[in-house]
């Protein structure tokens, strides 16, 4: 058994987090690096892709490589996988991290063209890039799929429910995966409450106001508050860990 602090280290690792230029995934990216990780971080927009990895470079010493990647689109994932493997020869931690879930007046206004993108983003993609590094991490030494999904999955609503749908898809993957390629490769879920992202920003004041004071703690999360979690199910320290649903809500699901 290693000692405490070895067990989080992940020097050596490669780590590839989409969604990776901000909020949530930004965080985590930066926190895999600051455990000795080189990163990818992938997003749709390469430049701010390249900002962040530039950031995080500064900030932790590791490589921090920037790809342009709409997940959901396959060819994109395609690539995206062969750049990685180009790159660094290896993907030892895969965070599915990406997510969208558009506004809507009423769910017949939901039009199909909202309905698959919100589906190809948040379920698709992830799909095909945990079946390609994973097979290829179950073929070399191993790894860890972390797959950011949402506490609103467990207890869904009208005002994101294809969202909620497409997650609770990943949330199944998930659990299948577990069992695919063990015991070499791991897989994991995170189900994050209300966090200070793009999604709840467009909820507006009231409403965040709102969500705030119906948690225990009192506030929504802030990206940062993913981070440890994420490091934990990267590293060693969470070598027993396959196929576990963690809340990170500040306790408001805690019934369940």
């Amino acid at each position: 058994m290693s000692a405490p602090d070895r067990m989080f280290d992940l020097s050596g690792r490669v780590a590839l987090v989409t969604g990776g230029s901000r909020g949530i995934g930004r965080a985590v990216a930066q926190g895999l690096a600051a455990a000795g990780a080189d990163v990818v971080v992938a997003s749709r927009k390469f430049d701010a892709c390249k900002e962040a990895a530039a950031q995080i470079e500064v900030a932790t010493g590791r490589r921090a490589l920037p790809v342009a990647c709409h997940v959901g689109r396959w060819d994109d994932c395609d690539s995206l996988v062969d750049t990685v493997y180009a790159e660094f020869g290896r993907c030892d931690v895969l965070v599915n991290n990406a997510g969208m879930s558009p506004v809507y007046d009423s769910l017949p206004a939901v039009s199909r063209e909202l309905y698959d993108k919100v589906h190809a983003v948040n379920a698709s993609g992830p799909f095909r890039l945990s079946a390609l590094v994973g097979t290829r991490m179950a073929a070399g030494e191993g790894g860890s799929i972390i797959n950011v999904t949402t506490a609103g999955s467990l207890r869904p609503n009208a005002s994101d429910l294809p969202y909620a749908m497409a997650k609770a898809a990943l949330n199944a993957m998930t659990l299948g995966l577990a069992g695919t390629w063990a015991p070499r490769v791991r897989a994991n879920l995170v189900l994050p409450g209300a966090f200070d992202t793009d999604i709840t920003r467009a909820w507006g004041p009231d409403a965040k106001r709102t969500a705030a004071e119906m948690n225990p703690m009192k506030r929504i999360g802030a990206p940062g508050d993913m981070v440890g979690v994420c490091v934990f199910l990267a590293s060693e320290a969470s070598a027993y860990v396959n196929g576990a649903q963690i809340l990170v809500d500040g306790g408001l699901f805690r019934t369940l």
